[in-house]
């Protein structure tokens, strides 16, 4: 559907629009694009998803933009894995998992006054990685792992369990997991 610069469209039907589109790829849908799309600012699009959030959407915020969560048939497999190293050295650890076939789900910390704070990342290719690092460096946004002196948990997932097997044994090799 192409739209005129000044239409817009409207609540329900921008949201029934945005699910759908969210249904149809597998690539995260940023905000920005979304709300080039639907001519509303990137806020409308941010209360849009929290509200189709709220109504039990299976909606995520990931660093690349919003994915609607399928049923994942690929990565049966899962584990969690507790790491420890440098903000620099985060690009070869996240490299270093990637390049087994194994996708990082999400990163948390243990926060000493706010418990566990979650991101999702869903990092599954060197690209995926480069992106993240680039828009961490763009927002000047700190590493989540800077709270807790470089201690965070990643969830990893992969479609066998060997593939999950190496990540970890090359992880543990280079000195990253606690």
């Amino acid at each position: 559907m192409k739209m005129n610069k000044s239409e817009k469209l409207k609540g329900d039907d921008r949201r029934t629009k945005l699910m759908n589109w969210l249904k149809e790829t597998s690539e995260p849908l940023s905000g920005s694009s979304l709300a080039a799309k639907t001519n509303v600012s990137r806020q409308v699009i941010v209360q849009d998803m929290s509200l189709l959030k709220a109504s039990g959407e299976p909606i995520m915020a990931t660093a690349q933009g919003y994915i609607y969560m399928k049923p994942d048939k690929g990565n049966s497999f899962s584990c969690v894995v507790a790491s420890v190293h440098s903000p620099e050295e985060t690009i070869e650890e996240l490299y270093t998992i990637v390049d087994h076939g194994v996708t990082v789900e999400d990163v948390t910390v243990d926060h000493p006054v706010y418990g566990d704070i979650k991101a999702s990342l869903k990092l599954s290719n060197r690209n995926d990685v480069e992106d993240l690092m680039n828009r961490l460096k763009e927002t000047n946004a700190p590493l989540l792992s800077e709270l807790t002196d470089g201690i965070h948990m990643h969830t990893l997932s992969a479609d066998s369990k060997e593939k999950l097997d190496k990540a970890c044994f090359a992880l543990r090799k280079k000195g990253y997991l606690l």
